[in-house]
């Protein structure tokens, strides 16, 4: 399927590893010109030498408006934000989070994701097929006990995104948003392994508890939710717009 996004411009944050890699390097494969952000330095170097990058801590509003007004000088313009970075927080009881946490966590996972949409949104104007999509997580769906700085940050994450479908949707800016479900990986596999050490269980038995409240018990793959970026970006996505696509094996809750 050619979805003509040949020299599409393209703005990643936390593009450097895990679902933010896969979905840059999904876009330099269908020909499209990729900025991309992460905090990891390593992870940045493996980059392909085309992708604009640097090192951002997305919590730090002022670094983060400058690199996206960067990497749209350095493209040309923009035609797709992902709005991709973001943090587990903390695993523990509501009576047991630090304020701190609390307040980082949305800082990554949220208010990033205003800081780069309201930097990026006179670009996306002059754009010819300009879309964003948030990274939500089926946590923003249906909640999930004992991590709830994450889940009311991906919950918001929701509502900034429909709202702005509506309020974009004059200036022909599709905003959609992907709500993965429990993604191959290491960032995965250390969720898993705080909440099993937090209920004294084995990393096995949370596993097991995960997929049995999934209708698909396996892992969703970073590929598979790039392939979903790619689509609702590209023109054959063009009416798709202020949804909360979930990519989750039907995950009904999260233990």
């Amino acid at each position: 399927m050619d979805l003509a996004l040949d020299g599409a411009k393209v703005l990643v944050t936390g593009g450097a590893a895990g679902i933010g890699r896969a979905i840059v390097d999904a876009f330099i494969a269908e020909g499209a010109t990729v900025a991309a952000c992460d905090i990891d330095d390593d992870a940045l170097k493996t980059l392909p030498s085309g992708v604009f990058n640097r090192h951002v801590d997305v919590a730090e509003a002022d670094a983060l408006s400058k690199f996206v007004k960067d990497a749209i000088q350095h493209l040309g313009g923009l035609d797709c934000l992902i709005n991709n970075a973001g943090i587990a927080g903390p695993t523990a009881g509501i009576g047991d989070i630090d304020l701190a946490d609390w307040e980082q966590t949305l800082a990554i996972c949220l208010t990033s994701q205003f800081v780069t949409i309201s930097q990026a949104l006179d670009a996306l104007r002059r754009s010819k097929n300009p879309s964003i999509v948030n990274l939500s997580s089926v946590s923003g769906r249906v909640g999930f006990p004992c991590r709830t700085p994450y889940a009311a940050a991906k919950w918001g994450v929701v509502g900034l995104t429909k709202s702005l479908a509506i309020e974009l949707g004059p200036d022909k800016i599709r905003v959609n948003a992907i709500m993965p479900g429990l993604v191959a990986g290491d960032r995965q596999r250390r969720v898993m392994e705080a909440r099993a050490q937090s209920r004294g269980l084995s990393f096995d038995e949370v596993e097991a508890e995960a997929f049995s409240l999934t209708s698909v018990t396996e892992y969703v793959t970073p590929q598979q939710i790039a392939d979903q970026v790619l689509f609702i970006a590209s023109e054959r996505g063009r009416t798709i717009s202020g949804q909360a696509i979930s990519i989750c094996g039907d995950t009904r809750a999260l233990a």
